[in-house]
């Protein structure tokens, strides 16, 4: 990896690194840049603001989250735990996550510990593998006339086995993978899943109608994640997901992400908005 990806990816870990103010209270730094803050990097960091309250036996096992405004660039966040019951098998918190006075995310979290039980999943969708597929941020450059791609995301690299303008089916494949070697911690490993999970999801139930870019807007209403196996990002995850319907602007997404041996580690669902931008 070049050095300046090597740097701008440990500036991005750093984002996960919040300052602790209270037992309860955090503060986190949402990096600069261009636009909106990506949703998946507030998630994120309420996970690690979540887990910093837990007890290293137990595990994220189910996120749910409301998207409720807009993230900036530049401005702190401030992260409130809410202690909600510490049982003996499962943890609950909620986080709610303000930016400038206004409450930008709410998130609620459940920890388990792990136990011996019934265990089956179905297998992966079958898929090419990542090797030759193209860093899906140089296909985007390319299909809104980018004279080069610009990099969206310093945390995770993308590739898309289905391409844009394949066919108009709500099904889309790819694969993910952290830029870089993520610190011998479970916690960062687990926010790091949750921050590439709100990854493409817009885009796959945008796929059936056939809008450009540079005319789609588009915003992450709510997101929610299930954690079935522990995690360890220092392979290829390959991502599946599909829109079984969409209505009234807003399309329903569900996921799933899986190890490279066809073990599946965490399931997905988010709705999001989806509009024809106004010019």
């Amino acid at each position: 990896m070049p050095n300046d990806d090597v740097s701008s990816f440990q500036r991005h870990i750093q984002l996960f690194e919040l300052e602790a103010l209270d037992s309860d209270l955090f503060l986190g730094d949402p990096g600069e840049g261009e636009g909106r803050l990506f949703g998946g990097l507030v998630a994120a960091q309420c996970v690690m603001a979540a887990g910093r309250t837990v007890g290293a036996d137990r595990s994220l096992h189910s996120l749910h989250g409301y998207f409720l405004r807009p993230g900036r660039h530049g401005v702190p966040i401030r992260f409130v735990v809410d202690r909600i019951r510490d049982g003996r098998s499962f943890t609950t918190r909620r986080v709610k996550a303000h930016q400038g006075g206004e409450a930008i995310f709410n998130l609620s979290a459940s920890f388990a510990k792990p136990e011996d039980g019934i265990s089956h999943q179905e297998a992966m969708p079958e898929a090419p593998g990542p090797d030759g597929i193209p860093d899906w941020e140089e296909v985007r450059a390319m299909a809104i006339g980018e004279p080069q791609a610009k990099r969206f995301d310093r945390g995770v690299e993308v590739r898309i086995v289905d391409a844009p303008d394949a066919d108009r089916i709500a099904r889309q494949r790819c694969w993910l993978r952290v830029r870089g070697k993520l610190p011998d911690n479970p916690l960062f490993h687990t926010a790091m899943l949750v921050y590439a999970s709100d990854r493409t999801l817009l885009s796959t139930a945008a796929r059936p109608h056939d809008i450009p870019w540079k005319k789609r807007m588009g915003a992450s209403l709510d997101h929610a994640v299930w954690i079935h196996r522990p995690v360890h990002l220092d392979d290829w995850l390959f991502y599946a997901s599909e829109s079984p319907v969409a209505h009234s602007a807003r399309g329903l997404i569900f996921g799933g992400l899986f190890y490279r041996d066809g073990t599946r580690v965490a399931s997905v669902a988010q709705e999001a908005l989806i509009r024809v931008r106004r010019d």
